[in-house]
């Protein structure tokens, strides 16, 4: 119960620091890093917040059942943008994969110094 309470506290205060800078970052975001920084810190312990998290984890394709059913009942608005949906999935896609590659040969080079 309690690591569920870390969770939500996080994700609180980061929804709560996103209003106060103006929403150019997302409070999840932000609620995330805040509990990642708390975890690195050692001020919440994993073992806290791993059941809930777990749980978490196990029901997460429920939430997506929402915003499936949005993108059925805006079928025919993403069949008139088809193109530009394909053409902005394998642009991000492509560039994705492309910084990933630079970033990890960029970190392995300095590891191996």
């Amino acid at each position: 119960m309690k690591g569920i309470f870390v969770i939500l506290s996080c994700w609180l205060v980061g929804n709560g620091l996103s209003m106060l800078i103006g929403g150019y970052v997302s409070g999840n975001i932000i609620g995330m890093l805040l509990l990642f920084a708390l975890l690195c810190a050692g001020v919440v312990k994993g073992e806290t917040v791993r059941p809930a998290a777990k749980f978490l984890l196990g029901t997460m394709a429920l939430f997506f059942i929402p915003f499936g059913v949005g993108l059925i009942d805006s079928y025919e608005v993403i069949m008139d943008n088809i193109v530009a949906i394909s053409v902005a999935t394998l642009v991000s896609t492509f560039a994705v994969i492309a910084v990933v590659g630079w970033v990890f040969q960029l970190v392995n080079r300095r590891a191996q110094r």
